[in-house]
């Protein structure tokens, strides 16, 4: 049965109001969970922090939120199989269908027994509902152990932390098929003391976020989402670092003078038995500086087309998950030689060291292979300087991992850490369902052994249209095209592919693929032969028919320098989690 209650509602809206004053403090104060339901998280942010400065606020803030950061597909304790994002309606939350008077009651206490341990089931409350999650963890993007966490308490201390759960009412509507009973009122009344303590004594962890550009199109602010609007996507071919695209999983770290004085950069090469290095910003400026001009593209952009298939979970964008910038920075190969790794070779063949791994100061972990990693020709660069000016807080300062050609996942920002290891790193990033694309039939995680997918790193090849206008033969032909003419439009767009290949070739057409016109490469295109690690822009005059309803519909894909070609449609590629949609770029125009 599937229940749908009104105070599953009001849990929301009161703590998304929370949220929303929170933003309006200014207190200075460590992260500090009061009370008895919210001791857990107390202790969990504590495992990470124990020190009371601004970086301590901050990661303690990070640890809380990763735990319940659960956009993504749910998975329902009901004998009618997995709940999953492509499950879930577009309409809103239903507040009457039942009585809540009419479901069992828990306690407090009854939720924490209920912590998976020794085979038990795995329950968590929010906004007054208990729900069972037992069969939704392994579907957790960000990764059953993170998850675990939280089980057998209250999820309100890190929802408030991790707010991205409001930008869309998906994972409401998929937690209501996981609801078992309502809890004690006295025990959610205390939990709500304890938010509005939470919310008096601690600065709101979003509080010192950096002011962004007015004209981002924003998908969610805490933690910041936003994608650069078609009109500006190539208005420069570097894309000014006020618009460049911005993900976030967490708060941006914020570091103080005192900070960034102390900040040491580490190279860990341990396990190969040379220790750690330990290296400050102002010695690494001092190391020979090289600089990169490469795309990253989010491993989600264009999800909001996936959507239009089957819905996926996570954010939904558009195609301005994607930017470009001339990177200056250090050759990561210097870093290591620097550390003691002289030949990579012998540490991968006689060592086993596969990996190298990139730590964040807000928590992050990922890791690219040792190939990559060490290749000359890889340009894979520690980053300070993003467009000839220091790195923006945004963009990962005060230094980033650049990774030419793989997804944006990889090129850590705000790296603390940097680890020669056998095996990957640890975390959700790497290993969980975050960035491992599932096959179109898989909608539950549970069915799969994540540990055997890999997770992205190279790139495919992708497009866009950002500017299409129609062409007139005459300075005042203004007549209205009839449904069934062919009218021409001039159009312009990028291109990218991963991997360093080079885009050889981009194909427009106005009439769904009938005929195509070869689009004249404008700026890109002289770039290395396997190093092509930035976009080209292009333009095409295209031959389109007019459509019943007044609209051309115009289509892009490019081909690149092993003749990949992108496919018609997304459905050969849709998956749970929206990754990696490389199908055609169309868009729809209005005649005016």
């Amino acid at each position: 049965m599937l229940l749908r209650v009104a105070v599953s509602r009001v849990g929301a809206r009161n703590l998304l109001k929370r949220s929303m004053l929170a933003t309006q403090q200014q207190q200075q104060h460590p992260i500090r969970f009061v009370s008895t339901a919210s001791a857990a998280a107390s202790s969990r942010c504590n495992e990470y922090t124990g020190s009371s400065n601004s970086a301590a606020i901050w990661m303690a803030a990070v640890a809380a939120a990763t735990v319940a950061s659960a956009a993504g597909t749910y998975t329902s304790c009901e004998t009618a199989g997995p709940v999953n994002p492509s499950s879930a309606g577009h309409d809103d939350i239903a507040e009457d269908t039942v009585d809540p008077e009419t479901m069992p009651v828990f306690t407090s206490a009854d939720v924490s027994k209920n912590d998976g341990e020794d085979g038990r089931p795995i329950w968590m409350t929010y906004g007054g509902l208990v729900y069972d999650v037992t069969r939704f963890i392994p579907n957790h993007p960000g990764g059953s152990e993170k998850i675990m966490m939280a089980a057998g308490s209250a999820i309100e201390p890190y929802w408030y932390l991790y707010r991205q759960h409001f930008a869309s009412d998906l994972p409401m509507r998929l937690m209501e098929k996981m609801i078992i009973g309502r809890l004690d009122e006295k025990d959610q009344a205390e939990i709500e003391a304890q938010m509005d303590q939470i919310l008096e004594d601690n600065e709101d962890p979003y509080a010192r976020e950096p002011t962004r550009h007015a004209a981002l199109k924003v998908h969610s602010d805490t933690p910041m989402n936003a994608e650069v609007p078609p009109g500006l996507l190539t208005k420069n071919y570097l894309t000014p670092a006020s618009l460049f695209y911005i993900r976030h999983h967490h708060p941006v770290p914020y570091l103080t003078e005192n900070d960034l004085m102390k900040y040491r950069l580490q190279i860990d090469l341990s396990e190969i038995g040379k220790g750690i290095l330990e290296i400050s910003l102002d010695d690494l400026k001092k190391m020979p500086k090289v600089e990169v001009t490469a795309t990253l593209q989010c491993s989600g952009n264009r999800r909001g087309n996936f959507n239009e298939f089957n819905r996926t979970s996570g954010t939904s964008w558009g195609q301005g998950a994607v930017s470009t910038a001339k990177w200056g920075g250090v050759r990561l190969t210097d870093l290591l030689k620097l550390a003691g790794m002289d030949d990579p070779l012998e540490a991968q063949e006689k060592l086993g060291m596969e990996h190298v791994r990139f730590e964040s100061l807000d928590g992050m972990s990922a890791s690219i292979g040792v190939e990559k990693a060490c290749n000359p020709y890889g340009d894979v660069i520690i980053a300070y300087e993003m467009n000839d000016e220091p790195l923006p807080r945004d963009h990962g300062f005060p230094v980033r991992t650049v990774v030419p050609g793989y997804a944006a996942v990889r090129n850590v920002k705000w790296v603390s850490k940097i680890k020669v290891a056998k095996t990957e790193a640890e975390g959700p990033w790497q290993r969980g369902l975050n960035y491992k694309t599932l096959p179109p039939s898989v909608t539950d995680a549970s069915s799969v052994d994540l540990e055997k997918m890999p997770s992205m790193t190279e790139a495919s090849l992708f497009s866009g249209i950002t500017v299409a206008k129609r062409c007139y033969k005459k300075k005042m032909d203004d007549s209205k095209p009839q449904p069934g003419d062919t009218v021409m439009m001039k159009t312009s767009g990028w291109a990218w592919a991963g991997g360093g290949r080079n885009i050889v070739r981009v194909d427009v057409t106005g009439d769904g693929g009938k005929t195509w016109n070869v689009a004249t490469i404008e700026k890109g295109g002289d770039q290395k032969f396997g190093r092509a690690w930035a976009w080209v822009f292009w333009t095409c005059h295209v031959p389109a028919i007019v459509g019943s309803d007044g609209t051309v519909e115009l289509s892009s894909k490019a081909v690149d320098l092993a003749f990949n070609s992108q496919p018609e449609k997304c459905d050969h590629a849709w998956n749970v989690r929206g990754l990696g949609n490389n199908s055609w770029f169309r868009t729809h125009v209005r005649l005016d």
